[in-house]
């Protein structure tokens, strides 16, 4: 019997949310306990035929967390003001049982950007140097369909700030990619929240496991990250990473790593690879077949002269600000999602002393931003979009040859779409179609 489920079997049990972490919590107990008793809660109607599993659905379903011993939550749930549940019962997830039961030696990323890009990058390393090795977590796959691998695993985790929030341990090996304004919607105490749920992922461990992280950025709001770093330090700043000439041997070797961002990721995958001794031979290996990341700067194709790009994974303005760096040439911004109260001066800034000729704002962040730019740069094309498919049909009709048209939103996906995911393929479908 595993430790978690050692850990779980007793207790009463409720699984906070039937989506994709959900539906593989309630596997993996099942697969162990047929017939232990759990209840799941989702605002959604569920529906189940097992007769061990009781239901909680609508929108009181954050009530009865007080019910129960253990609770299970999934990442994408808020805990704001409103939920009130006693000292009795332990908020917990798959991150948390995973890093505090399973075997597997653990390698944690996280940071507001560059996150997937870097754990890919260091599961690339790891398994060509010939290591035992899996890419899980944030990235899409639950942890928990590695919670039964033995120690010879080298489990490369993607965490996010909602996956790290209710952990009480630490990977051996914690990197910090970065720290910016984010999800602060989901924190009651806004980036404050936010940055001490990434910062679990150095606090509890100990002087034999490492830290890497980048020493020389300026997180702001006052915060001291040296303060909650628990395992050995390993600095990677923009100074190291730009000096260092195998980070850019392997930086120059593929087009997907434009950007001094990628610059950095590859310096921190570097570091973790070192720490396992895996040789500079495979790392070269490594970065040869890495074919990019779906909706990080995507070459989508080129059509009428125009390239265009998909990065709806930036969802915050240095990201966007990156890209456009990276790049070159971006004559056409398609930018704009939901609104989470993050400060776009700097990004509006940008805006209005670049050098970007259209600039298509989507609801409702673009449309706000346009506004901010339109009162500085009266000479700038701003174009209220609608809807995506608005923003592209413009964007093709102002589009220059050799152009560059980037989207890039600077902004969460939720009021129109379920996540960045479904946002960045609708573009690139509407590209496709209206280019004939």
């Amino acid at each position: 019997m595993s430790q978690i489920i050692k850990y779980i079997k007793e207790k009463k049990i409720l699984i906070l949310g039937y989506g994709r972490e959900g539906i593989s919590t309630y596997n993996y107990i099942r697969k162990h306990l047929p017939e232990k008793k759990i209840t799941i809660a989702d605002k959604n109607y569920i529906k189940t035929d097992d007769p061990n599993t009781d239901v909680i659905c609508g929108d009181d379903y954050l009530s009865y967390l007080g019910d129960f011993d253990l609770v299970f939550k999934s990442p994408g749930i808020a805990f704001l003001d409103d939920v009130k549940y006693p000292t009795t019962t332990e908020i917990t997830c798959q991150t948390d049982m995973f890093l505090r039961f399973a075997k597997p030696t653990v390698v944690g990323i996280t940071g507001s950007k560059g996150k997937t890009t870097t754990s890919t990058l260091i599961y690339e390393m790891l398994k060509a140097g010939g290591k035992n090795t899996c890419l899980i977590g944030n990235i899409g796959v639950p942890v928990f369909e590695k919670a039964d691998e033995g120690e010879d695993l080298i489990a490369v985790i993607e965490m996010s700030s909602h996956q790290l929030e209710f952990t009480t341990a630490s990977p051996e090996v914690a990197v910090l990619v970065n720290i910016y304004e984010e999800h602060l919607d989901h924190y009651k105490t806004g980036f404050d929240g936010y940055a001490n749920s990434k910062l679990n992922i150095t606090r509890y461990q100990t002087k034999e496991n490492y830290f890497v992280y980048n020493d020389e950025q300026d997180v702001g709001h006052g915060l001291d990250i040296t303060k909650s770093i628990g395992g050995t330090p390993l600095k990677v700043g923009f100074t190291k990473a730009q000096n260092d000439e195998f980070v850019n041997e392997l930086w120059h070797s593929t087009e997907h790593l434009k950007g001094e961002h990628n610059r950095q990721d590859i310096a921190y995958a570097l570091e973790v690879a070192r720490i396992f001794k895996v040789d500079d031979d495979s790392i070269r290996n490594a970065i040869k077949g890495f074919n990019g990341i779906e909706h990080r700067m995507e070459f989508v194709g080129k059509f009428n002269g125009v390239s265009y790009y998909n990065d709806s994974i930036a969802t915050i303005p240095t990201a966007v600000m990156g890209a456009i760096k990276a790049l070159g040439n971006v004559e056409t911004l398609i930018f704009g999602g939901l609104d989470r109260g993050i400060d776009y001066r700097e990004f509006i800034d940008f805006l209005v002393n670049g050098d970007i000729k259209n600039l298509i704002g989507l609801p409702e962040t673009g449309h706000d931003i346009l506004d901010d730019v339109k009162l500085h740069n009266t000479q700038v094309n701003a174009i209220y979009a609608e809807n995506m498919e608005d923003a592209v049909i413009n964007a093709i009709r102002e589009t220059k040859e050799n152009g560059v048209c980037l989207f890039s939103p600077a902004a969460a996906s939720y009021n129109f779409y379920k996540n960045f995911e479904e946002k960045g393929r609708h573009f690139k479908e509407l590209v496709v179609k209206y280019n004939g």
